[in-house]
């Protein structure tokens, strides 16, 4: 029988020197209480039956162990199956699916594509000019697939297990302010583009005053601009244009001015004058909205150029190129879209206040009767469908059932500023007022 240890030694640790300490009193033994039999069994029991689960867990194949850290580091990276990635421009009148099947890609598996990502894309809607980037695994198979919809953002499909997957990404982009003045010689667009800026800056500065000038019939020479606006790069290269922070424009004599304010409740952003009165009136000024030359005026009377009879001339004709955009002058419901005898392809539509409008000899149209749309959107092209010489647009506008000349109706503000939101936008003014007086010192272009 092994004597018990020495109660100053701690398992583990060698033996002290014989003098170094002095034995320590024996304390009283405690008198051992035995547990029951069965107990003492049943504990015995469970103890060896952990040891046997134990052991079958041990001898089950859970695969190969991980290597130690300083091996693993060694080991080489999974490989990822290769893919091939080739750039596809759209041509003109070119589809998707014409651009899939040059790459072996089975109708169905077009139709499937199509389907699976139109509640985020229609691609059926894809533009020529615009580069497509098709990734494509060993078997032909297509894995992913970028579209860019605009100069800052753009949509990409994956293939997850057999279901296309898409979603709308952005660019990682910079913003930068610029600013921009000029006088008008000949148009709007020629003093944009004489100051070094791309001419799409002239159509946003036509957006946001087209709602009092018309930019062919009303514009002078000697008419003057200046504005505060947001530029987007991407990798160093110019994107496009965000908001116009701040503009004014004199024409004929007459000085608008426009300064940016989003609310902070909504952060819905418009576009007021000094007043707190919104931009945006009843209609725009013209459904061209700066891209066409006005030849024709309302008129009780006047020559007919196919008929060779005087009659009234109820809107007024803007010549423009074939295919020129055509946008609503106001929010409204198409009442009618289509073929409609001498006025060619026309639309018609239904606005608040008992106003209705028309734009005649379309060459395409882009809505449907029934359709809802918006102040500014586009709605057709200019053709020369109908009784017509040559491609124009007739713009017409009835007020209570009666035609009204376009050019001369005076039409309200619509939305003023929020009265709570006055203080506000005056401190948002000042600032931006500041920007337009003393570009050097508040742009950094």
């Amino acid at each position: 029988m092994k004597p018990s240890p020495r109660p100053d030694i701690q398992p583990g640790l060698p033996f002290p020197p014989e003098t170094s300490v002095p034995a320590a009193p024996k304390p009283p033994r405690r008198k051992k209480r035995r547990l029951p039999r069965r107990v003492r069994w049943a504990l015995a029991g469970a103890a060896l039956l952990g040891i046997i689960i134990g052991g079958i867990v041990l001898l089950i194949p859970s695969g190969p162990s991980p290597p130690p850290a300083e091996e693993a580091a060694a080991l080489p990276a999974a490989e990822t199956p290769p893919w091939t990635t080739v750039e596809e421009t759209v041509d003109r009148g070119e589809t998707l699916s014409e651009i899939f099947m040059k790459h072996g890609l089975a109708p169905a598996e077009i139709d499937r594509f199509v389907k699976d990502v139109k509640p985020v894309f229609d691609f059926k809607k894809i533009r020529a000019g615009r580069t497509i980037k098709l990734s494509l695994d060993e078997s032909g198979d297509l894995r992913a697939l970028e579209y860019p919809t605009d100069e800052r953002s753009y949509i990409l499909v994956t293939n997850e297990g057999g279901t296309y997957v898409a979603a709308k990404k952005e660019y990682p982009f910079e913003k930068r302010f610029g600013y921009v003045d000029g006088v008008i010689e000949d148009s709007l667009y020629a003093a944009v583009v004489a100051r070094n800026e791309n001419p799409t800056l002239s159509w946003h500065i036509e957006q946001l005053f087209g709602w009092d000038v018309d930019f062919w019939a009303g514009l002078r020479k000697g008419d003057a601009f200046r504005a505060v606006y947001e530029k987007y790069y991407v990798d160093g290269k110019f994107a496009g244009y965000g908001e116009i922070l701040a503009a004014e424009f004199r024409n004929q004599g007459d000085l608008y001015r426009a300064f940016r304010f989003e609310y902070p409740d909504t952060k819905k952003a418009d576009h007021f004058d000094a007043e707190g009165r919104s931009l945006r009136k009843e209609f725009l000024k013209s459904p061209l909205l700066g891209r066409g030359r006005l030849t024709s005026r309302f008129s009780l009377s006047r020559l007919h150029p196919i008929r060779k009879v005087y009659r009234a001339h109820y809107g007024v004709d803007y010549a423009a190129p074939l295919g020129t955009p055509v946008y609503a002058t106001a929010d409204g419901t198409v009442l009618e879209a289509g073929l409609s005898g001498a006025s060619g392809r026309m639309i018609r539509l239904r606005h608040k206040n008992n106003f209705e409008t028309y734009y005649l000899h379309l060459a395409r149209i882009l809505v449907k009767k029934g359709d809802k749309v918006e102040g500014g959107r586009q709605i057709g092209t200019v053709g020369s469908s109908g009784e017509s010489t040559g491609p124009h647009l007739d713009y017409r506008i009835k007020e209570g059932g009666v035609y009204i000349n376009p050019l001369s109706k005076k039409f309200a503000p619509v939305e003023p500023l929020r009265p709570e939101f006055k203080k506000a936008f005056l401190g948002v003014m000042s600032v931006l007022a500041a920007a337009l007086d003393a570009p050097l010192a508040a742009v950094r272009k």
